[in-house]
C-alpha cells in the first residue's frame, strides 16, 4: 500500500490524498480547490497528480471548497466512482459547488470582457474549471453515510467517520484496510475543530490508526480565549458603526463562520447587549447554508439544544437581514448608513466581499474584521499582513479602514486542540504525515508532536509518495 499527497501539502489549500492497495484498487481522501491568486494557483487546478478515470473512489472529509471544490472538475475528466461523505456534507455540497461553479463562471467572463475592452488581441480565453449544468451528475454520484458505524465500502475496505467538529457535517474519518493477510488502520483528521465552540460537538478522536494523516493549519499558535470574544465584537460594532459612523464589514466563509458569528449576535440580541443598526449577512450561499443548518439538528451540540427551547430561530434577530439579490448587495455599497456586513468569501479572494473591499478599504470610518486563516496570495492575506495598499480589479487603492482580527473565530483546532485530538495515536502510528499547513507551521507543529512522544512524523511535500509496510 502507498499513499501520495497530490495537494495541501506544505500548504493549506487543495486537499487530495492518493491511497493505492497493492490490488491497485484506488482511493482519493478530499478533492479540494488549490485557493490563493489565480496566476499561482490556475495551473494547479488545472491538472492532476493521477489519472482521474483510473481513481475507484472518493471519500470527502468535509464540504469546504479546499476539500472539495474540484470533485466537479475530476467527475468531468472520467472519474465514475462513487463520492462517499457524510449526508450533511452531501447537502452542503449541492450549494457549495453550485456556488463555486456561478462564481467561476462569473470571473471568467469579467475577465474576458476586460480584456477584450483592453484590445489585448493574443490573450487566451479564460475557462472556469467546470460549470454550474455540471454539477447534478456530480451530486449523482454522492453516497450519504452517517457517524459513528462502520461501512463497508469494498471487500477489503470499511469506512469509519467521527465528528470533527469543524462544520456542520464535517468527519476525521478511518480506514479499516484487510490486504496481504493483516489489517492496517489508516486515519486522516480531515479539519480539527475547536471544543466547546457553539452549534456543534466538539471534535471526537479516531479510533487507533497505525497511519495518521493529521492537518496542521495553527500547528504553530495557541488562539486567543474564546470568553472575551462576544465583548470585543460588541466594542468594535460600538466603535465602529455608532462612534465612527462607519461600516463594520466581515469577511466569513458562508459555512460555518457566518453561522457562528449570526448566532453569537443572536445571544448578544437575547441578552440586550447588541447595538441597535442594521446587519446584513450578505451572500446567498450563506443563507442556503443557514437552511442547511436548520435541517441537520443531529449535528447540533446539547448547548444550542437548549437555546432552542428559547429562541427557536437562533440564526435570526430584529434588525437582521439576509440578502440574496445583486441589487441589495450594491445598494449597501452606495449606502451610507452605519451598519455590519458579514459577506464572503472568507479569504476575500472572490464572491461579493471583494466588491465591498473595494468600496469601502479606503474609507478610515470603517472596520473590516479578519476573522479567520486567509491564504497568501488573496485580498485578506494582505489585510492581515499590514499592508498600505492592495490592487482590486486592477486598481492600486490605499488601505485607509481599519483592520481588526479575531482568530478566537477559527474553526480550526489550535496546537493544544489538535494534540488533544490526536495524542491517542501516539504509540499506535507508525507513521504521522502532517498536511494542511504553511511549511513553517507544520515545522513548529512536527516539533511539537515529537517532544509529546509522536514518532517518524512527516511533512510530505506536493507529488510524494511514501509506501506503507
Amino acid at each position: 500500500m502507498k499513499i501520495k499527497f497530490c495537494g495541501a501539502a506544505q500548504n493549506v489549500t487543495g486537499s487530495a490524498h492518493l491511497i493505492t492497495l497493492d490490488s491497485g484498487y484506488t482511493i482519493l481522501l478530499d478533492c479540494g480547490m488549490f485557493q490563493g491568486s489565480r496566476k499561482e494557483v490556475g495551473n494547479k487546478n488545472e491538472h492532476w497528480h493521477f489519472e482521474p478515470r483510473n481513481l475507484d473512489c472518493l471519500i470527502l472529509s468535509h464540504a469546504h471548497i479546499d476539500h472539495t471544490g474540484r470533485v466537479p472538475k475530476l467527475v468531468n475528466d472520467g472519474f465514475e466512482g462513487p463520492i462517499y461523505a457524510t449526508h450533511a456534507t452531501r447537502s452542503l455540497c449541492a450549494i457549495m459547488l453550485l456556488d463555486s461553479a456561478l462564481i467561476q463562471e462569473r470571473d471568467a467572463d469579467y475577465n474576458n470582457r476586460r480584456a477584450k475592452k483592453s484590445g489585448s488581441k493574443n490573450q487566451k480565453l479564460e475557462e472556469p474549471l467546470y460549470m454550474a449544468k455540471d454539477i447534478p451528475r456530480t451530486l449523482n454520484r454522492f453516497v450519504g453515510l452517517g457517524y459513528d458505524q462502520w461501512h463497508q465500502i469494498h471487500p477489503q475496505i470499511a469506512l469509519k467517520y467521527v465528528d470533527a467538529g469543524h462544520i456542520i457535517g464535517s468527519a476525521s474519518l478511518v480506514l479499516r484496510i484487510e490486504e496481504n493477510g493483516k489489517t492496517t488502520m489508516l486515519g486522516f483528521t480531515g479539519d480539527i475543530g475547536r471544543p466547546n465552540r457553539p452549534i456543534l460537538r466538539d471534535p471526537q478522536p479516531l479510533p487507533p490508526v497505525d497511519y495518521l494523516i493529521c492537518e496542521s493549519t495553527y500547528g504553530d499558535r495557541l488562539h486567543e480565549s474564546a470568553p472575551d470574544q462576544s465583548e470585543k465584537l460588541r466594542r468594535i460594532i460600538q466603535e465602529t458603526c455608532l462612534q465612527k459612523r462607519g461600516k463594520l464589514i466581515i469577511p466569513a466563509f458562508s459555512v460555518g463562520r457566518t453561522q457562528e458569528i449570526v448566532y453569537m449576535m443572536d445571544q448578544m440580541a437575547n441578552a440586550g447587549i447588541l447595538p441597535k443598526i442594521p446587519v446584513y449577512v450578505d451572500s446567498p450561499l450563506a443563507v442556503n447554508a443557514t437552511e442547511v443548518y436548520g435541517a441537520h439538528p443531529e449535528c447540533f451540540d446539547q448547548e444550542l439544544n437548549q437555546y432552542l427551547l428559547i429562541d427557536e430561530n437562533p440564526f435570526g434577530f430584529n434588525g437582521l437581514k439576509y440578502i440574496r439579490s445583486v441589487e441589495e448587495s450594491k445598494k449597501l455599497n452606495a449606502s451610507k448608513e452605519p451598519c455590519v456586513i458579514i459577506s464572503s468569501s472568507g479569504m476575500m479572494n472572490a464572491g461579493r466581499i471583494v466588491h465591498h473591499l473595494y468600496n469601502n478599504v479606503t474609507n478610515p470610518h470603517n472596520t473590516f474584521l479578519i476573522v479567520g486563516y486567509c491564504a497568501p496570495g488573496t485580498h485578506g492575506a494582505t489585510l492581515r499582513d499590514g499592508a498600505q495598499s492592495i490592487r482590486i480589479f486592477g486598481d492600486e487603492l490605499p488601505i485607509r479602514a481599519e483592520i481588526e482580527m479575531m482568530d478566537s473565530f477559527s474553526a480550526h483546532g489550535d496546537q493544544k486542540e489538535m494534540l488533544d485530538v490526536i495524542m491517542p495515536h501516539k504509540d499506535t502510528a507508525q507513521k504521522t504525515f502532517l498536511v494542511h499547513g504553511d511549511i513553517e507551521r507544520i515545522t513548529i507543529f512536527k516539533k511539537y508532536l515529537e517532544l509529546h512522544g509522536f514518532k517518524s512524523v512527516e511533512a510530505p511535500y506536493e507529488g510524494e509518495t511514501f509506501h506503507l509496510s
